[in-house]
């Protein structure tokens, strides 16, 4: 009996190509190639190995005025100060990619709001 791969998600089909979008699948691979050869021919160590990690844009600003919130609303719901919130508005600075990815979640379900909102009260 042949074995099947099989791949299932909550996303869209394309949510998932969104996802992909200005990806450059040959370029990941062989700069992966190239560490690996590196690393064969001794020039790379196992801990110099970084991995690369695409990550959603955001838009602070925009996500935080369409959850109609403000700064100060935003930060107490990502666990942060509303001064880091102006700075990533401001381009002073960026969100961690924990926060990121909060906010690009969030962006996605609305209703995370309300039950980040019941874990400060």
């Amino acid at each position: 009996m042949e074995d099947k791969l099989r791949f299932e998600s909550k996303l869209s089909k394309e949510e998932v190509q969104k996802n992909f979008e200005g990806m450059d699948f040959f370029s990941e691979v062989m700069s992966g190639l190239e560490e690996a050869l590196d690393f064969a021919k001794g020039k790379a160590r196992p801990t110099t190995v970084v991995r690369k990690r695409s990550l959603p844009d955001i838009d602070v600003a925009a996500e935080r005025k369409a959850l109609n919130l403000t700064q100060k609303g935003f930060a107490s719901i990502l666990g942060v100060s509303s001064r880091t919130v102006e700075a990533w508005e401001a381009g002073k600075s960026n969100p961690s990619p924990t926060a990121r990815n909060l906010i690009y979640l969030i962006s996605q379900d609305h209703s995370l709001i309300q039950k980040l909102q019941t874990i400060y009260e």
